[in-house]
């Protein structure tokens, strides 16, 4: 309800040169005219189901380095599901899956179901892969895995194999995408959002991340806060935890929420045989990953050792609706370690395919080149060894996960400081307070930080990425309110699972 007092008083703050830390010099558009009146070529995405919408798909042409924006070039792709009603239309809003490394092209698809008829005829809903990903100049460095994220283990050895494992890894992305990776981060990523809102002839550009997508949408708004409109951040990572803390803050919900999983198997024994005590469950799994420590588990084609058996738990933990899923996912794990032939179901065959023997298409090596070229990262093994001790007792099955050593630890150093989001621009953030991806007490320290926000909590429910993917009438409703009038909520506010 103060959005005008903000907006005033944020435009005194431009107008006197006091804008928030990190915001782009006002000055700073003369070197980049040329890529803000780029004619864009729209055309067929190419893709069955942004097809079938009724999409549009053009590539915007961005500088590879900002600091040099008459050097090399790079394209960016993006999408577009334009405003049902042209007479009532506000202007565009930008988007972001998550990940880092997520392909945006499509996502406005599934947020788009849960929005109401009269904020679908405002928006263009623009899709976006981000530099390095997908269709927009991808970062390939040709890893025989899909992604980096690993257990780091049960013990000093298999900690040693992972510090190996993620140092080779590191060594491969400077051998092959050494030149690209100083300007695959997340500020460049801003700075290409901005470029495509100018392109678009927009003057500011609202914006629906989830995840990860909350914080380049943070970081968009210190940058440019005087283009940005209306924002939504669903499941908020802060700006402070960014890095290797946003990690070691997934350990303890994720633990919660393998306590809370295992209340709904021990209930259903009759089908999963883990046990009918809750307590009985959990130690089935953790007996589960000290199996795959002492003989890795063949699934099909797949070796299953203590480094990715927590990988492939951590994914259905996510959303409670995938309970049966994880479930299914356990018990094959199990009656594989005991000798019997198993066949993965096709959701765990693609889990498994992507983490250990990806396709060109499906692998990831974006992500870390995101996060490593954002933040620095401890290069000592030590501090890792030291907090991933210090866990056990607490986090048996994930804090040897969240506490374990990335390839950021063997990177270049990032070319730029990470940005610190601290602002009154408006905007709403969703969180439930049982995400087990980006923790609860991340999305409140944005909120502090970002003053003119709101916050909408979900509780007891556990699920990552809330509108557009989980269904809940008081959540879509102050979305959709806040889409269509622009209105935030006069104070914070707490949704209960339908």
């Amino acid at each position: 309800m103060k959005r005008i007092t903000v907006l005033v008083a944020a435009a005194v703050s431009l107008l006197a040169g006091t804008a928030p830390a990190g915001a782009q010099p006002l000055g700073a558009d003369s070197a980049l005219d040329r890529f803000h009146h780029q004619r864009l070529d729209w055309k067929a995405c190419g893709d069955k189901e942004l097809d079938a919408a009724g999409a549009q798909c053009a590539d915007v042409t961005v500088p590879l380095s900002y600091a040099e924006p008459r050097g090399r070039t790079i394209s960016v792709a993006i999408s577009r599901l334009k405003a049902t009603n042209s007479a009532r239309r506000r202007g565009i809003m930008l988007s972001n899956p998550g990940g880092p490394g997520g392909s945006g092209l499509g996502m406005m698809l599934a947020v788009k179901q849960r929005m109401t008829a009269d904020v679908v005829s405002r928006y263009d809903l623009i899709g976006m892969d981000p530099r390095g990903v997908g269709r927009s100049t991808p970062v390939d460095c040709e890893w025989p895995v899909g992604t980096a994220l690993r257990s780091s283990g049960a013990d000093r050895a298999a900690f040693d194999r992972t510090v190996r494992f993620q140092a080779d890894l590191a060594r491969r992305c400077a051998a092959t995408e050494g030149a690209l990776l100083p300007h695959i981060t997340t500020r460049n990523t801003a700075r290409d959002m901005d470029v495509v809102r100018a392109a678009l002839g927009e003057s500011k550009a609202s914006y629906f991340g989830w995840s990860y997508g909350t914080y380049l949408g943070s970081v968009y708004t210190q940058m440019f806060p005087h283009r940005s409109d209306r924002v939504v951040l669903d499941s908020a990572v802060d700006s402070k935890r960014y890095g290797p803390r946003m990690f070691q803050d997934m350990g303890e919900p994720n633990e919660a929420g393998l306590d809370d999983w295992a209340k709904w198997a021990a209930a259903r024994d009759a089908e999963y045989h883990f046990g009918t005590t809750a307590r009985q469950v959990r130690a089935f799994v953790e007996d589960l990953v000290r199996r795959a420590a002492r003989q890795p588990i063949r699934v099909g084609e797949h070796q299953v050792d203590q480094h990715a058996l927590p990988l492939m738990l951590f994914g259905p933990l996510a959303d409670s609706r995938h309970n049966a899923l994880l479930a299914s996912a356990v018990r094959t794990f199990a009656d594989a370690a005991d000798g019997k032939p198993v066949r993965p179901g096709p959701e765990l065959e693609r889990d498994l395919r992507f983490l250990l023997n990806p396709e060109p298409a499906t692998q990831n090596s974006a992500q870390s080149a995101i996060l490593c070229g954002d933040v620095a990262f401890p290069r000592a093994p030590e501090w890792y060894w030291r907090n991933i001790q210090r866990s056990r007792a607490s986090q048996p099955v994930y804090g040897s996960f969240a506490n374990g050593i990335a390839p950021c630890a063997f990177w270049a150093p990032p070319v730029e400081e990470p940005t610190t989001v601290r602002n009154s621009v408006p905007a709403l953030i969703v969180q439930a307070t049982g995400d087990t991806r980006t923790a609860y007490a991340s999305g409140v320290d944005l909120h502090r930080a970002m003053t003119g926000s709101r916050l909408v909590t979900l509780q007891d429910v556990r699920i990552h990425a809330v509108f557009g993917n989980y269904p809940n009438i008081c959540v879509e409703n102050t979305v959709n309110t806040y889409l269509r009038d622009g209105a935030l909520p006069r104070a914070d506010l707490t949704c209960r699972d339908d």
